[in-house]
């Protein structure tokens, strides 16, 4: 990809699945990595920095704006400037509408909307001053077409697409870009987990390619938007799912 060698990249939800994935695949164009997660990511950074770049682990907690500047004053303590902010921190807390509680709502919110805000709110005056900068976010396509049990994540999910869509009009004047990708059926250590009958019989039958898709396969998508070879590509959904949303 053009442009991401030697670029500073911060990813949220870096120590495991996807936000791993994202990272190794960024390391491999040459870009450094801040491996930023709740849980240990120490060894996400032996393993980035096996492929020749930088790493630093920041432990972060993305619905407190506290721990989210102290994250973004890491990365510009080691590497002097942030280029590139992947918002990639969520869980999930399912329920059918009927036995939701307020609790399940307000976490899935808080980090997987919230946390979007709060990190992209603390990376954004850096990003502003060297007018330059790409912001990506993890959407669902439950973001785009709902699923059964899943209110507080479509909804949140739906949340980011809005916001991306907002900071490109805003800011595509200064030099920055927002973009999302959106996964479908992604063979996470949370799916496999899933029990092989049910994984055949209500998921896999929703996929038209026969398959789940590979955490590398949404790492390249991010890839792809934070190059250069996207540069006019700005306020964008790019849906990585197989043909499960047709």
């Amino acid at each position: 990809m053009k442009g991401l060698k030697n670029k500073v990249v911060i990813i949220t939800g870096a120590a495991a699945g996807i936000g791993k994935a994202t990272a190794l695949r960024f390391a491999e164009e040459g870009a450094n990595i801040v491996i930023a997660d709740f849980a240990d990511g120490s060894a996400a950074v032996q393993e980035v920095t096996a492929k020749g770049v930088q790493a630093v682990y920041a432990q972060v907690n993305v619905t407190d704006p506290e721990s989210v500047k102290a994250m973004v004053a890491k990365a510009i303590e080691v590497f002097g400037k942030v280029d590139v902010l992947i918002n990639n921190a969520g869980i999930t807390k399912d329920a059918m509408m009927k036995k939701m509680t307020k609790e399940a709502w307000d976490a899935v919110i808080d980090v997987n909307l919230t946390g979007v805000f709060n990190c992209t709110s603390a990376v954004l005056p850096h990003l502003l001053a060297q007018k330059a900068g790409v912001v990506l976010t993890t959407s669902s396509v439950v973001g785009l077409y709902g699923n059964l049990g899943q209110t507080n994540y479509a909804a949140a999910k739906w949340g980011v697409i809005g916001m991306t869509k907002s900071w490109a009009k805003e800011m595509a004047r200064h030099g920055l870009r927002f973009n999302c990708v959106a996964p479908g059926f992604i063979a996470t250590e949370m799916v496999k987990k899933i029990p092989e009958q049910v994984l055949n019989e209500k998921i896999l039958i929703k996929v038209p390619a026969g398959r789940l898709g590979e955490p590398e396969e949404i790492a390249a998508a991010f890839a792809f938007l934070a190059s250069d070879d996207a540069k006019f590509i700005n306020g964008a959904v790019l849906s990585v799912d197989g043909a499960c949303t047709l």
